[in-house]
């Protein structure tokens, strides 16, 4: 839920994990002085599965940087260029660099590159006698050096930025062009030298820093979007927690992991279970359920004819397809296994059969995950049906527009209820069975039958004489949706937050 109340100006202090207790659920609450606003803890969640988020524009990221290095400045007596260098260095860690900085200051500037000296602030000037260790031009040019005095002509000093910036993608990290030379750019010099086009590249790019660098921010993975969204959820309560956020831009994400909404299943659940949907290791299993191995050599051998006297290619062992016991045990007989509980194919069968029973299992489940996302993805393209029939119900009836929209709601709740069924197929896929595991699938299958009663009436054609039946029928199954889904979450965040649940993994 969206934390609408609070001041666009308002940001969180500090940035490090450090400030997340490891331990404790709820989050250490930060001073609103030098950062973004201060978070409702999560024991006054509104409910269980939700978390306290809030999206903010690169403005806003603009803003919060500009506060804490004013307040580095005024704490340590430095100049703007050189606190945002600091401030960088320690990936926003404040506390760490005052505690740092008041042990060993010309330590902590020599690891930042920042060079000390009394001289004035440098600029652009023409020096007698130059030639420029770069392209070597010894005519009348315009030279810039930082406080390390490596000069260069203005020309190769800013294609130089602009290279870094541009190509390179760099921004934090750029550095003096002179040979081994540290001293870290500050914005100065790059706002000095580079068009205005690359700076603001730079600019952007710094923001992207300063949000890559802190675990209570994460940018919105939508395509275009520029903005990030702010939770106070560390990666250690992300196994008892989804952070599901919502950006301005009405994308739904995981704020843990950076992937689309994924409740009810932890990150960790969810990664692990995209690993073995996208990787071999299914084909692996497809091969142990439709193959088996040679007794001897353990060599993959698959059936190609009728006859059940195999014969391996690579070491020539024989050996009964059936009961893969030896072959010399069943006589003559090639096609009636008469010693089907010989010992010898015992360990054979019982590794085949478990081989087959896994990936039923599997299908069981991945089945019906591809099915609901396929689904969703039909009940979006629904949007667009559903405003040709609210077009069509104001034309042949006496509703406005904003009375037709019972038909956007259920299609609404529908693609969310979609989603969240498909993602507790693959967090029971991994749950061991117990009594709180029947629970949760008989939430699952009341969900799920709801959602097929919903679709269907959605899909429904639309006759005039049943407008007002079909109306209702679609507000009371679509909030009947609406509360089988609350039930299903506040059943399994309750059950992450008690450690209810038991993972096979």
């Amino acid at each position: 839920m969206s934390m609408g109340s609070l001041s666009d100006d308002d940001m969180f202090d500090n940035m490090s994990d450090k400030d997340i207790s490891e331990n404790d659920s709820e989050v250490d609450l930060y001073d609103d002085a030098d950062g973004f606003d201060i978070i409702v803890s999560e024991k006054d969640r509104r409910k269980a599965w939700e978390v306290d988020f809030r999206p903010h524009s690169e403005a806003d990221i603009k803003k919060s940087q500009d506060k804490q290095i004013q307040e580095i400045c005024d704490l340590l007596g430095q100049n703007k260029e050189n606190s945002a260098i600091l401030l960088r260095h320690f990936r926003w860690d404040k506390d760490r660099l005052i505690e740092k900085y008041m042990e060993d200051s010309e330590r902590v500037n020599r690891q930042a590159g920042i060079i000390e000296s009394e001289e004035a602030a440098p600029h652009i000037r023409k020096v007698t006698g130059f030639m420029c260790d770069i392209c070597c031009d010894d005519e009348d040019v315009d030279t810039y050096a930082m406080l390390c005095d490596h000069r260069f002509c203005v020309g190769c000093y800013s294609q130089y930025l602009t290279s870094k910036i541009r190509t390179e993608g760099e921004s934090q990290k750029i550095q003096c062009p002179g040979d081994k030379c540290r001293a870290a750019v500050d914005e100065r010099t790059v706002r000095l030298l580079v068009d205005n086009s690359t700076y603001d590249r730079y600019i952007t790019l710094l923001n992207r820093t300063y949000v890559d660098g802190n675990i209570l921010l994460r940018w919105c993975p939508a395509p275009e979007c520029e903005y990030a969204v702010e939770c106070a959820i560390g990666p250690k309560q992300l196994d008892h927690i989804v952070p599901t956020v919502v950006c301005t831009c009405r994308n739904r994400f995981c704020f843990g992991c950076g992937l689309p909404d994924h409740q009810p299943s932890i990150c960790r659940l969810v990664k692990l279970w995209i690993k073995k949907c996208e990787d071999d290791s299914e084909t692996a299993n497809w091969i142990s359920a439709h193959t088996k191995e040679c007794p001897k050599c353990n060599s993959t051998i698959e059936k190609n004819g009728g006859c059940n006297h195999m014969t391996c290619r690579k070491c020539k062992n024989e050996f009964c397809w059936i009961c893969m016991g030896s072959w010399s045990e069943h006589g003559q007989n090639y096609y009636n296994c008469n010693r089907f509980e010989e010992k010898s194919g015992v360990d054979a069968r019982d590794a085949q059969t478990k081989s087959r029973a896994s990936l039923e299992r599997y299908l069981h489940y991945y089945n019906r995950f591809a099915n609901h996302e396929q689904s969703a993805k039909l009940d979006r393209e629904l949007y667009k049906r559903t405003e040709k029939k609210m077009l069509q119900l104001q034309t042949t009836s006496d509703l406005s527009w904003v009375e037709c929209q019972f038909l956007s709601s259920g299609v609404d709740i529908l693609c969310e209820a979609r989603q969240t069924l498909k993602w507790t197929y693959a967090f029971a896929f991994y749950l061991a069975r117990d009594n709180v595991t029947e629970l949760f699938e008989n939430n699952q299958r009341d969900l799920e039958m709801a959602v097929e009663q919903l679709s269907e009436l959605c899909e429904k054609p639309i006759e005039q004489a049943d407008i007002s039946a079909l109306k209702q029928q679609i507000l009371d199954k679509t909030a009947y949706v609406g509360s089988r889904r609350e039930v299903l979450l506040k059943d399994t965040a309750a059950g992450l937050q008690e450690e209810r649940w038991t993972y096979i993994v």
